[in-house]
């Protein structure tokens, strides 16, 4: 169940609890609040596990991005080596090797660039959304505390 209905279902709880008169506090019916708290518990190791696919994810990527650069140098120097034994155009196929090379490698860069931005837009997503999940959580306990008096 998704930890965000999880905080909605709480707040609706907690709305339609009965107030007590002249107090902040409300009555609130503690078989549905724990249920919903013990639905939150098996909710959010969801999310950590969301969070660790996204972390195989970027993986998976960095390591085909990784293997795309090799296989593309590979080809720009099997390319280059059957240029040589052109020795009337060595000079332009050495040239052009070395072109395919520099480009090879500003792919595979920008490719792990793009990966490592991907991962952590995505995992900043996830914190921003966690802490706010988190907030409302708090906020709904604290809301839920009885009011200590002070002595």
């Amino acid at each position: 169940m998704d930890i965000l209905h999880l905080v909605d279902r709480l707040e609706e709880l907690f709305n339609n609890s009965k107030p007590i008169p002249l107090s902040r506090n409300v009555v609130v019916d503690e078989n549905a609040f724990m249920d919903i708290i013990d639905q939150m518990r098996i909710s959010i190791p969801d999310e950590i596990k969301k969070a660790q696919q996204v972390i195989a994810q970027k993986d998976r990527i960095l390591a085909q991005a990784q293997e795309e650069a090799n296989r593309t140098v590979s080809i720009a120097r099997e390319k280059s080596e059957r240029m040589v034994e052109k020795s009337d155009v060595y000079q332009s196929a050495q040239s052009k090797a070395d072109d395919i090379i520099r480009q090879a490698e500003l792919d595979a860069e920008q490719s792990q660039h793009d990966a490592d931005r991907y991962v952590v837009d995505t995992l900043a997503g996830l914190e921003r959304e966690l802490e706010r999940i988190l907030a409302q959580v708090e906020n709904g306990i604290n809301s839920l505390k009885p009011e200590e008096t002070e002595e």
